[in-house]
Parts: structure tokens; sequence; C-alpha cells
């Protein structure tokens, strides 16, 4: 198990394009290996390489759902459908969230951790996990997105 460093905003990394992976090698498992195990130690419901500072496609989400971890490289969304309106928050922006509006169920599709082409659905959460880890890839934060942006408390409550 190997925790790595979340990169907080405003780190150019999470503003710049992350690149494709072209091979899948033992080092970009053991990458997605240790942003699961970062993602589940700050109880995060997702994470993108370039918030451990690796500009890399690689995604990892889990939601809580039947799904259990999904692990991502080279995600892309190819279908999206509905609208949905919510708080979001971020590891990489610690403190804040903001209201976004995202597709209410997108479909994403890319490759597992042994290459595998696979395709999931998501609605609700999982959907807005998804377009905001995508969005990562793409060096978009929330913050870029949101419609309003404001402090949280400790306890998780709207700070005045």
């Amino acid at each position: 198990m190997a925790i790595r460093i979340i990169v907080n905003e405003p780190d150019e990394v999470l503003h710049q394009m992350a690149r494709e992976v072209k091979k899948i090698t033992p080092n970009v498992q053991k990458l997605l290996t240790d942003m699961a195990d970062t993602m589940y130690d700050a109880e995060g419901v997702g994470l993108a390489a370039p918030q451990v500072g690796i500009l890399k496609r690689l995604i990892v989400v889990d939601v809580g759902d039947d799904n259990g971890l999904i692990e991502l490289i080279n995600p892309e969304i190819v279908s999206s459908e509905g609208e949905q309106f919510g708080p979001e928050g971020c590891l990489s922006i610690p403190g804040y969230r903001g209201d976004v509006r995202r597709a209410l169920t997108v479909t994403v599709k890319g490759l597992d951790r042994n290459g595998n082409e696979v395709t999931y659905t998501g609605s609700d959460l999982l959907a807005r996990a998804f377009q905001h880890e995508i969005d990562h890839l793409n060096g978009v934060l929330y913050t870029d997105v949101a419609e309003r942006v404001y402090q949280i408390t400790s306890e998780g409550e709207e700070k005045e």
C-alpha cells in the first residue's frame, strides 16, 4: 500500500492536459493501485493521475455502489443525457465546494489495468464522479465550471 501526496490547487499540473497511456506497464498498474490507496485514505470517491502529480490519462472511482473500484486508462465519455445540479468537492481543493451542473447519466469507455476495453454507464454520483475525474485529465477543475464556489467548515457546513 503506497499513499501518494495529493497535489493541491494552484499547482500548475492540475491545469495541464494529461497524456494518453500508450502501453500498460507494471508501473502503470502500480500507479493505479497507489491512486486507489490514496483515494481511500483521503476518503474520496475519485482520483485522477494529475492529482498525484502524474500527467497520464488514468482515473480511479469508487462511489460505494455495486461497481466497487473502477480503474480506467484513457477514459472518455461516449454519451451523456439529462442534467443534475449539485455540490462537488475535490481532494485537490480542500475546504471548498462548488455548485456544478453535470449530465445526469454518462457512458464512459476506456481500458482496464489489463488492457481490456471496458464500458460503464452511471447516473447521479457515479456520473458526476466520471465527469469530474475526466475533467482533471483535461486540466479542468470543478471551480472552472461551478456556478458558485464556497468555503466549508470542518463539519462540512457552508461557511458564512
